[in-house]
């Protein structure tokens, strides 16, 4: 990674200012608190945003609401631009706009989405995601008072920052979950051994149960021969009540037989009775027809006497029907001339001439109107009384037809009886004969009944077998009832052993192959515990002594470089620094600020190597940035920097340094000037 361009606005002392950067090494020259830093926290900035904990306060220029942040790099061959901008809220200050350009396409995302993709370009681990930069603080820059810091911390604590950092506090990680899994498997150990506690007492108590089962089934078979011998017994006795009951049945048959043969008697007594009564009446008809006398003259001199009167009702009827025309007639001139009386009345003008209607005119009228409706009322009148005259002689009339015709009638009676004389003595003839055979079918009848009510005695006696006989069908019934149920719950018992122990082997075969299951965790967990977290301890220390001996040679060979000879350098276990003179271990208090700013010089760039070293694919390890790397330095000292340059190595070298020294030892001189509060930026 190489950078090429950085763009800043408003952050801090920067309003707007464009940074180019060169290969090579690079020194930010400038007095204290010119903004030379404020170049190094924006170019972490543009790559990661802010860090977990960072305010936004921090970076924004004072009375300013937006900042902007563009830095230009290459990538292996990859042009990538990235952009971040700031944003003063209500409450806080916040990131708000983010995007990444790689070769001119372009992605914009969040804050994370943006970090992400960055640390996939660098090739850093995705863990690093959600932390601090530690892997891009300790391998490309790393404020000079931080690298202090971590020298001085207690040994436990750098171990671990230094753990995460090489990337094998993944051991750590391991070891703990390896000792989780291990308590979960000793655990679910104490659970599988308490589910298969009872597993011999269950196998002993199988056991009892199929000695059970077998003393069942022999008590099922004798239960089932008690059973079909009461079966049989039983239908022995329905077939003894069939029997009976049949005989009892043919009883039930002839009693209904006698009682159809006694209705067939009474209703044949009935039927002499009444054609005893019809001869009777007959008998009465033909004595009352011969005391009649029938008159052919008056018969037929009714009919003239009905047609002269229907004539004359005719002629009334015609008669009436002409005055109600009439009566209409004079009802409508009658209201004709009051219409005219009352249109006369109201006129003014004639409605033909348009003359004035005087009422000596109008008078004249009315005198004519009203003579003309007191004759036509006169005439209605008249014709009213006429109407009701033809009324009363109408109803006469009709009377005295009608009573003709009830005498006629009276003639066709009498007429009808003489001429049926002979048929009702023919007919009491055929009675008689009706009656004589009747009464041979009742003796018949009689001697049937007899006969029925003697087989009826001989069959009663069976009635008594009967209730005896079903006595002891009841019993037999109760005895199979009996039977059945002490079969059935012989089967259920059986049923629900078979079920239990079925159960039961199912139960067995379950804890038994939990027991080769707990055989097998409990293996497990001995080769987890006892085995697999030795080896996994034993790799990380093997790792971290090859990491120690490989940084502390290097870090004694860094501080050689910047110290005289007379002082030696190493790391001990926790890797803190250990300084020596001549064998002698010195205390960190009583060095000098050069000594001091030695130390954490040789070993921040040992600790550069040494990642560059392990984690050899990050995309970052051309990328060297110190900031103010030679605090305290003199001048002896400072001339072993170029030394120190030259065997860094690294492709683009970016130094933070207010010693006018370092100019001698750079490719590229960025001065930086601060007026009124703004920085500017010189070449």
């Amino acid at each position: 990674m190489l950078i090429k361009k950085l763009l800043i606005e408003n952050i801090r002392s920067y309003e707007k200012q464009e940074i180019v950067f060169p290969t090579g090494a690079i020194l930010l020259s400038g007095d204290i608190g010119s903004g030379k830093t404020t170049i190094l926290l924006a170019i972490e900035f543009a790559l990661f945003g802010l860090e977990p904990g960072q305010k936004g306060t921090s970076l924004l220029r004072n009375g300013t609401d937006e900042a902007r942040v563009v830095i230009e790099f290459d990538l292996e061959g990859k042009e990538i631009t990235i952009e971040r901008t700031l944003c003063r809220g209500k409450k806080s200050i916040t990131q708000d706009y983010c995007s990444i350009t790689i070769d001119n396409e372009k992605f914009e995302g969040s804050v994370t989405e943006i970090k992400n993709k960055v640390l996939s370009l660098l090739n850093y681990p995705q863990e690093f995601a959600k932390k601090t930069n530690l892997l891009y603080k300790f391998t490309v820059y790393t404020p000079q008072e931080e690298m202090k810091q971590i020298i001085l911390e207690p040994g436990d604590i750098r171990l671990n920052t230094l753990r995460h950092v090489f990337g094998i506090d993944k051991y750590k990680r391991i070891e703990e979950n390896t000792n989780l899994l291990s308590s979960k498997l000793r655990e679910k150990i104490r659970i599988n051994e308490g589910m298969i506690f009872s597993l011999d007492k269950d196998k002993e108590n199988l056991q009892k149960k199929k000695n059970d089962l077998i003393l069942m089934k022999d008590n099922q078979k004798i239960a089932a021969i008690e059973y079909e011998k009461a079966i049989e017994f039983r239908t022995l006795k329905e077939q003894d009540i069939k029997d009976i009951q049949q005989k009892i049945e043919e009883k039930r048959a002839l009693e209904n037989e006698k009682s159809k043969s006694d209705i067939l008697i009474h209703e044949k007594d009935q039927q002499v009775k009444t054609l005893e009564n019809v001869i009777k009446g007959l008998k009465l008809q033909i004595e009352e027809s011969k005391k009649i006398s029938f008159n052919e003259d008056e018969y037929k001199a009714l009919d003239e006497r009905i047609n002269f009167q229907q004539k004359k009702e005719d002629e009334m009827q015609k008669e009436y029907i002409q005055i109600i025309g009439r009566i209409n007639s004079e009802m409508s001139r009658k209201r004709e001339a009051e219409s005219l009386k009352y249109k006369i009345s109201a006129l003014e003008k004639c409605p033909t001439c348009l003359q004035e209607v005087t009422d000596m005119y109008k008078r004249n009228i009315f005198t004519k109107t009203d003579d003309e409706i007191q004759n036509t009322q006169k005439n209605i009148n008249d014709l009213a009384l006429r109407k009701n005259q033809l009324t009363e002689q109408l109803d006469f009339v009709k009377k005295t037809k009608e009573d003709f015709k009830n005498r006629k009638s009276e003639l066709v009676l009498l007429k009808l009886k003489l001429e049926t004389l002979k048929e009702k003595e023919n007919r009491i003839s055929e009675t008689q004969k009706q009656i004589s055979s009747i009464e041979k079918d009742l003796d018949i009848l009689l001697k049937h009944i007899k006969t029925i009510e003697s087989t009826i005695s001989e069959y009663s006696k069976n009635e008594s077998i009967y209730e005896e006989k079903n006595k002891e069908l009841l019993q037999a019934k109760a005895k199979e009832n009996q039977a059945a149920i002490k079969n059935a719950e012989i089967n259920k018992d059986i049923q629900f052993l078979e079920t239990q122990i079925k159960d039961k082997k199912e139960e067995i075969v379950k804890k038994e192959e939990l027991k080769k299951k707990t055989e097998r965790i409990r293996e497990l967990e001995y080769w987890i515990s006892e085995k697999f977290i030795n080896l996994i301890l034993y790799t990380e220390k093997q790792v971290m002594l090859t990491l120690k001996e490989e940084f502390s040679k290097l870090f004694s060979k860094w501080f050689s470089m910047l110290v005289s000879d007379t002082l030696n350098a190493k790391l001990d276990d926790d890797f803190s620094p250990v300084i020596e003179h001549q064998d002698y271990e010195l205390d960190y208090s009583f060095l000098s600020g050069g000594e001091r700013t030695a130390i954490a010089l040789a070993y921040r760039l040992s600790l550069n190597q040494v990642i560059n070293s392990l984690l050899s694919n990050i995309k970052t390890r051309n990328l060297v940035i110190l900031d103010e790397p030679t605090d305290g330095f003199s001048s002896s000292q400072l001339e072993r920097m170029k030394e120190v340059f030259e065997q860094l190595n690294t492709e683009q070298l970016i130094l933070v340094s207010h010693e006018q020294k370092m100019e001698d030892f750079v490719d590229c001189i960025i001065r930086f000037t601060k007026e009124n509060g703004v920085t500017d930026v010189g070449y």
